[in-house]
């Protein structure tokens, strides 16, 4: 129990996928404008995540490896992911169209958000069973969503305030990102 409670703390706040791994920043900044659409990509991340995660570990352990195919681990493990954002993108237009149309071009590119990527690749190197990738991958995908809430609101609070105009939109987002980073670096000595 306590090594899941460790693993989840880790991959959440001292290794966090976007802000101490530097994966995924993408969609970071470009949909950290507004709270609800931080909310929004972060579940979604959450959601591909773990089930990329677990499928592709079944992949991996029930196909590639038996048959000899571990070299096409990229090429399954993307059209894995590729599959599963499809059925996310048609469940939101579907179900939620106000937040399909606020993520936009962001939505597809979780696709190629090597945050996801990553998760399912460092769960194969580390060699985690089922139940710990799925763990490690909820919790990177909180720590994802965890960020992107905080930077939404910090960018928020930042577009009401008078800012040089070359600090403006993109730029402060990058110091801002920056910044939440070297604090996420404090939660190294936890583990």
């Amino acid at each position: 129990m306590q090594e899941f409670f460790l693993l989840f703390i880790g991959a959440m706040f001292v290794n966090n996928i976007v802000l101490a791994q530097y994966l995924g920043n993408c969609p970071f900044i470009g949909t950290s404008k507004e709270s609800g659409v931080a909310i929004g990509m972060g579940g979604a991340v959450v959601f591909v995540a773990v089930m990329a995660t677990a499928i592709t570990w079944l992949v991996q352990r029930h196909v590639l490896i038996p048959f000899g195919l571990g070299y096409l681990q990229t090429l399954a493990f993307i059209l894995v992911i590729a599959s599963l954002v499809q059925f996310v993108e048609m469940f939101l237009k579907k179900m939620v169209p106000p937040l399909y149309k606020s993520l936009g071009i962001f939505l597809p590119l979780i696709t190629t958000n090597c945050a996801v990527m990553g998760i399912a690749l460092i769960c194969q190197r580390e060699e985690f069973g089922l139940m710990k990738s799925v763990m490690f991958a909820f919790a990177s995908g909180m720590g994802f969503l965890v960020a992107l809430v905080l930077l939404a609101g910090i960018r928020e609070r930042l577009a009401v305030r008078r800012l040089p105009i070359a600090m403006r939109g993109t730029p402060i987002g990058l110091v801002m990102a920056g910044l939440m980073s070297l604090a996420f670096f404090a939660f190294k000595g936890m583990i």
